[in-house]
């Protein structure tokens, strides 16, 4: 399939590819966008998270900074045009290590946890697990840009 565009364009919005395959070749830099944000997000809020969800603050300084962490190396990979597979295997084992941090966070927290640090905590399990599932089914296409 040939695709014409305008030169002023960016790559990522037109694609020769059917929709199933560049929504997986974007998959990178959907996945460091939403690190990167709750990251910043968690951090600038931390104090009110943590009356919010019921947890100390610590806990939400160390997941929005493990999430800019990630993020900056996600980021690192979706910048690049090729991409090498042991660095995508670890991207998406990161990925799907990350529940069992959270579901260890809610362990440790239960006395205090309220349902909406239940509900950020489980949600992030499903999301970031979810997300490193597709990456790892996904490591040939992610190869290359």
């Amino acid at each position: 399939m040939l695709a014409i565009r305008p030169a002023n364009t960016v790559g990522l919005l037109h694609s020769t590819f059917p929709p199933e395959v560049t929504w997986r070749r974007n998959l990178l830099w959907i996945d460091c966008s939403g690190a990167l944000a709750v990251g910043v997000l968690v951090l600038a809020l931390s104090g009110w998270l943590a009356d919010l969800h019921g947890l100390p603050r610590s806990v939400l300084l160390f997941t929005g900074v493990m999430n800019l962490v990630y993020g900056s190396f996600s980021l690192s990979l979706a910048r690049r045009t090729v991409r090498p597979e042991p660095l995508l295997s670890l991207l998406a084992s990161a990925n799907m290590a990350w529940p069992l941090v959270c579901i260890a966070l809610v362990v440790l927290h239960r006395a205090t946890i309220g349902p909406t640090g239940l509900l950020h905590l489980l949600g992030e399990a499903i999301y970031v697990g979810g997300l490193g599932f597709v990456e790892w089914r996904s490591r040939d296409l992610l190869t290359t840009t």
